[in-house]
């Protein structure tokens, strides 16, 4: 961390934070812009001859002896807030926006020292200038309440300093867009993006490439709310405009050209999805080759189209080069490599092939945990997963305790109205309804239902898919008439809809 630290060439906005901080470094290693592993191990050695410090070869770190901690709390009680914030600065500096598994396996480890940090700390006392480092920390680790705390001071004090409409002051709206976008609160998103996306359009003109990207981003709101249409007006825009600027083969015309054949395939538009995705495919290969993270990417896209399609065995083929060819490049435990063995896992499970899908999602959840932690995002949808083929075989009483494990963990960690919640909830639901406990079905089902439509709307397929589960409890409960007044409900919201 020291050593990362050190060779970074960021200059910090308090300048007497930077003196200190560089004092710190150069006693410890530092020499000019180069790093001294000699004079580091000599006062590392030092300190453990002194019983000080003591080295733990199971984590890789080194640990302050619990009497040394308890003597500097009380007598430097006075300087804790500067040397906690020396020390989070320092972490800052150390952290890097590059993303291979040593890069995720860091950040991670430095997760507990950045909340040890932020017992002392308030978001306003971490310098601007790695903030955004530390938000990258908690994105990472789905700690998006915490992130979002960083992003308004950041947002705030940008606009003071430099004013509502400087570009990095949108730049911190839009981020902050972004991590309401992670926890779920898509209207709060859309209001910030709605503004970066019109002052973009007045101060750098419609045509920018940050005005498209603010575009593409109130895109994918909209797309998350369900509002395809409104997000594919806007995809293609921001196509057209890249293509004329940018040419059809660069990599952002590429990419505006995979978002929008990913509204295609969630408006069931398969083979428009389908036409997209293999230009992508195949000009991201002729430029990147065929091993890049990009290519590999969008064979996965046009995979998860195949499988929509029921087109098994093309899907399976692609997915399997893909794992491989991420295994190689990135390693086994890497984020992506665990993604493309989940897709694949999806593709066995709609085959029926319960035990091969069953094996990877074991896989997949035991290396997510491993990884990021019990509680983050993405091992709970693994468990989801696996809960989902597990109740595919019939085994309720397995699928069920998973998946009361991850609707009580979403509501603790993302709220009770966050999306993936409402999902847990209604996966939970489909498992009571298999066993025949049609009345706790029920009792969730409602509420799901209430839920979703507060948050996405009655018109989104989410909220219209959980009234169609209501209608098969009521079904089953001999409850004809109102099986036949939510049916009507449904037929017109999605003839209003379409009509629209």
């Amino acid at each position: 961390m020291f050593e990362k630290a050190a060779l970074c060439q960021k200059q910090l906005e308090d300048s007497d934070l930077q003196e200190n901080v560089t004092q710190l470094l150069n006693h410890i290693g530092k020499q000019d812009s180069q790093w001294n592993s000699l004079v580091f191990l000599q006062v590392i050695q030092q300190l453990t001859s002194y019983s000080l410090i003591d080295f733990d070869q199971q984590n890789n770190f080194y640990i302050i002896h619990p009497l040394v901690q308890h003597w500097s709390h009380t007598t430097m009680n006075n300087n804790q807030y500067y040397m906690q914030k020396c020390i989070l600065t320092i972490i800052g500096l150390s952290i890097s926006w590059e993303f291979k598994i040593e890069d995720y396996k860091y950040r991670q480890s430095l997760l507990q020292h950045i909340t040890n940090c932020m017992i002392i700390l308030r978001p306003e006392d971490i310098d601007l200038s790695i903030a955004s480092e530390v938000v990258l920390v908690y994105d990472e680790q789905g700690q998006w309440g915490s992130a979002k705390a960083i992003e308004v001071v950041v947002m705030e004090k940008t606009k003071q300093l430099l004013g509502d409409e400087h570009p990095d002051t949108l730049t911190s709206m839009a981020n902050l867009a972004a991590t309401y976008w992670n926890q779920g609160h898509w209207k709060e998103a859309e209001a910030l993006e709605v503004v970066v996306m019109e002052k973009r359009k007045q101060l750098l003109g419609e045509e920018h490439p940050d005005t498209l990207t603010s575009m593409a981003s109130l895109a994918a709101t909209y797309w998350n709310q369900g509002h395809w249409k409104e997000a594919e007006a806007l995809q293609v825009v921001v196509m057209e405009k890249r293509k004329q600027l940018l040419g059809d083969e660069h990599p952002d015309t590429l990419t505006s050209m995979a978002n929008l054949a990913t509204t295609y395939r969630n408006q069931g538009h398969w083979k428009e999805a389908e036409a997209l995705e293999v230009v992508v495919m195949e000009k991201t290969k002729q430029l990147l080759g065929e091993e890049h993270p990009d290519t590999l990417t969008s064979m996965a896209s046009l995979a998860a189209t195949y499988r929509n399609q029921g087109h098994w065995k093309e899907a399976e083929a692609l997915q399997v080069v893909v794992i491989e060819k991420t295994k190689q490049l990135l390693g086994e435990e890497h984020p992506d490599t665990l993604t493309s063995m989940a897709s694949l896992a999806a593709t066995y499970r709609n085959q029926g092939h319960w035990k091969e899908a069953e094996a990877l999602e074991v896989m997949v959840m035991e290396k997510r945990k491993q990884l990021l932690g019990d509680e983050h995002p993405d091992t709970l949808t693994s468990m989801s997963n696996l809960a989902a083929t597990y109740r595919n075989q019939g085994h309720w009483k397995e699928a069920e305790a998973l998946e009361v494990v991850v609707m009580e963990k979403r509501k603790q960690l993302l709220g009770e109205e966050h999306p993936n919640t409402l999902t847990s909830m209604a996966n939970l639901a489909h498992t009571y309804w298999d066993q025949g406990r049609l009345e706790e079905a029920e009792a969730l089902e409602l509420l799901v239902m209430e839920k979703r439509k507060q948050v996405l709307g009655p018109e989104h397929p989410d909220t219209l898919k959980t009234m169609e589960s209501i209608m098969c409890t009521y079904r089953d409960q001999g409850r004809l008439e109102e099986v036949e007044v939510l049916e009507t409900l449904v037929t017109e919201i999605r003839k209003t809809t379409n009509d629209l």
